[in-house]
């Protein structure tokens, strides 16, 4: 009949090079995950614009708030430029993920709304050939998106919206709304999911004093309270800041990030269109 040795509880110094090989494995794990953040930021950094332009008669600032948690960035981003017709393309939107592959995602986003808005003046044709672009990219990624285009010399904004949050304006004289989220005839699907999808515009004249103020869903919807909410609190906010400068609406306006209790990353862009 044969004993079974006795085990022998584990020396020090077998304990002590086990937790000195966890240790390392996970100072390891977490220099790469702070590697990860690093180049995220870094691309975040370099793909939002440094200054957004403007034209006689309007102003526009933006504001980007980031992610509370994760990586600490994501997929938001704003942008503005000058068009070769003298016309402004603005643009605002959400890449799903918050990673080093949805920063990359959103370049490739923006840089394709770019330059497809040189090459077409329609918003909903605009957002439709980047549609298709992303789509052959084959990245499984997708984005909303709100595209603008303003023409200085009639005074008229254009948008087009993909999938993305409804618009708030408000102006001087006591007028002020949200875009319609009910009516699915004025938004298509997201960038990236569905082929020939199309993107219906919508056109108004600014003759006054007014706003216009686009979110991320990071502003207006969190833990704390739903999308309505959110949008009520923003439109408060836009009613009270007509006439003040851009920069400042668009501070007030990111706050309400802070009320939703958002994890997410955050975006506002503003447009101010003084009297003629």
């Amino acid at each position: 009949m044969s004993r079974r040795r006795p085990s022998h509880p584990a020396s020090a110094h077998e304990l002590l090079g086990r937790l000195g090989r966890l240790t390392a494995q996970a100072l390891e794990h977490v220099e790469m995950q702070r590697a990860r953040v690093e180049l995220a930021m870094a691309l975040q950094r370099e793909l939002l614009p440094a200054a957004l332009p403007s034209l006689p008669g309007l102003r526009t600032a933006a504001r980007y708030a980031p992610a509370r948690h994760g990586l600490d960035i994501g997929g938001d981003w704003y942008d503005g430029f000058r068009l070769p017709d003298g016309t402004l393309g603005l643009t605002i939107g959400d890449v799903q993920g918050h990673d080093v592959e949805a920063a990359v995602f959103m370049g490739q986003v923006r840089i394709g709304l770019r330059a497809l808005a040189t090459a077409a003046s329609d918003p909903g044709e605009v957002l439709s050939r980047t549609n298709e672009l992303l789509l052959s990219l084959s990245d499984g990624l997708f984005a909303t998106c709100c595209y603008l285009r303003f023409d200085p010399a009639t005074r008229e904004l254009s948008a087009a919206r993909a999938g993305h949050v409804p618009a708030i304006w408000a102006t001087a004289d006591g007028r002020s709304g949200v875009e319609d989220v009910e009516e699915a005839e004025e938004v298509g699907l997201p960038l990236g999911i569905e082929p020939g999808e199309e993107y219906p515009v919508t056109r108004r004249r600014l003759t006054g004093t007014e706003a216009v103020v686009l979110v991320t869903d990071g502003v207006v919807e969190g833990p704390s309270f739903p999308l309505d909410e959110g949008l009520d609190q923003v439109l408060r906010r836009v009613r009270a800041g007509v006439g003040t400068e851009p920069g400042e609406l668009a501070a007030r306006v990111i706050e309400v990030a802070d009320l939703t209790g958002h994890s997410d990353d955050a975006a506002v862009l503003v447009i101010c269109h003084d009297e003629p």
